[in-house]
């Protein structure tokens, strides 16, 4: 299956729509080069752009779709009025009946995971999905999840999320045994929320292809104290947003202080080596691409406001989810979960 991926494509999610998916996708094929594409959306719209890019269409298959959903669409309504007919319902729906082996939008976040739940569902033993942010961080790159799928978790469902983490961490990383934290206010084991405590409980005696270390705190984020940080959507949308917030806070700091005067300009100038190092680890592009873990099928969302370059990155890691067989660990370890052998330690 690594030779002969589909990967299916709305072409009408984001703010730029198929402006920025058209020539993401071609900096796709160029990556992966024996890799097909369905585009699902307005052919009026697409097809234009795709005339620019021979090497794309020639591997590409568009489906029209005259039915966008909106960026602030409420899940509910966009379930209403694109259900069957929508460029987002089509394209997972290309996942669910095999014609696709990954799905990639950068529309509506809550409208894909509605839709994408409603398709594909929960793969057996999971409550709910989570939405996995990889995370740059000081020693490389971790999972956090959930950043936003919904709000809250019992401890059950914050095992689920450690294990769809560390799933995903052995697809991307190539870790066999990921290191697993729970998010929490402290590292010792009296604080926090009984929930978080009891998931603290379980983890430590579940046989599992993971490192469980212990509760995390905000800082061990960027850090990357560990591979995987479990907490539930609430905080992890709000630590999620404050470090993209921070990131361009520090870039806006740097670049005051840098055209201040004629000595820091120079400054500027002699360091721009460094400094050309520091932008391109901090590129959000390079980091993009929130995984819909849990589903019986790929599904990622990319920002909205990204450009070519952040939405090839997307479909790179749909493609990584895919090749590494993301749905097919969570199953088995889900299974390992339930099984009265090998859910507790002796």
């Amino acid at each position: 299956m690594t030779t002969d991926l589909t990967i299916a494509l709305d072409a009408m999610g984001g703010d730029l729509g198929a402006g920025i998916v058209i020539p993401g996708a071609e900096l796709a094929a160029i990556r992966h080069p024996t890799y097909k594409f369905l585009l699902f959306g307005d052919r009026a719209k697409i097809e234009p752009l795709l005339d620019r890019y021979p090497r794309l269409k020639a591997r590409s298959e568009v489906r029209h779709s005259d039915v966008a959903i909106g960026m602030d669409e409420k899940p509910s309504q966009a379930l209403r009025h694109g259900r069957g007919k929508s460029s987002m319902w089509q394209m997972i729906q290309a996942v669910h009946t095999g014609e696709a082996h990954a799905a990639v939008s950068a529309g509506n976040t809550g409208a894909l995971m509605a839709m994408s739940r409603f398709i594909l569902k929960t793969s057996p033993g999971i409550s709910r999905p989570a939405i996995a942010a990889i995370w740059p961080t000081l020693r490389s790159e971790s999972i956090v999840l959930d950043v936003g799928a919904s709000i809250g978790a019992d401890a059950s469902q914050l095992v689920e999320f450690a294990i769809m983490g560390e799933a995903m961490a052995r697809c991307l990383f190539g870790l066999t045994r990921p290191t697993v934290g729970l998010l929490n206010i402290g590292v010792e084991e009296v604080k926090g929320l009984e929930q978080v405590k009891d998931a603290a409980r379980l983890l430590r005696e579940m046989k599992l292809p993971m490192e469980y270390v212990g509760f995390v705190e905000g800082d061990d984020i960027g850090k990357g104290t560990v591979d995987v940080v479990v907490t539930e959507g609430f905080t992890g949308n709000i630590a999620l947003k404050t470090a993209e917030g921070t990131a361009k806070q520090v870039a806006t700091y740097l670049k005051l202080v840098l055209n201040r005067t004629w000595v820091s300009k120079l400054g500027a100038v002699l360091a721009g080596s460094a400094f050309a190092a520091l932008r391109d680890r901090m590129d959000p592009r390079k980091h993009n691409g929130g995984v819909f873990a849990g589903l019986n099928g790929v599904v990622v969302k990319s920002h909205g406001g990204t450009d070519e370059l952040g939405f090839a990155t997307a479909i790179d890691v749909a493609i990584e989810m895919v090749r590494n067989g993301l749905v097919e660990k969570i199953a088995e370890d889900m299974a390992a979960l339930n099984s009265p052998q090998l859910q507790v330690a002796e």
